[in-house]
């Protein structure tokens, strides 16, 4: 499955299949949630939430990919990420674009 954030593929003819969308939401444990709080005090990068987008960025990718797959796409172009948070500690991340499909 080719994935770009454009919205065409070089030297290729495309038939738009419609929108294609992927999303989770995602949260830290308590343990976690603590530990960052106490690096907020000091500064620095919060890992374990930076690992946690990483991970829900990834699932609601895979989620965009299987939705194109059930219609028969060979790609997705336009694709684009937008998070937001739920409640403290949790965010939700939806990714989202056109499925096509590559004439031949």
């Amino acid at each position: 499955m080719i994935l770009v954030n454009t919205d065409y593929i070089s030297g290729k003819e495309l038939e738009m299949l419609g929108l294609v969308k992927g999303s989770t939401i995602q949260s830290k444990h308590v343990g976690k949630d603590i530990t960052a709080g106490l690096k907020g005090l000091v500064g620095g990068e919060l890992t374990g939430y930076t690992e946690m987008m990483n991970e829900a960025r990834a699932l609601a990718t895979k989620r965009m990919v299987e939705e194109a797959m059930g219609l028969g796409a060979d790609a997705i172009v336009n694709v684009r990420y937008a998070s937001s948070a739920i409640i403290q500690g949790a965010a939700e991340v939806i990714a989202y674009g056109t499925a096509v499909k590559i004439k031949a």
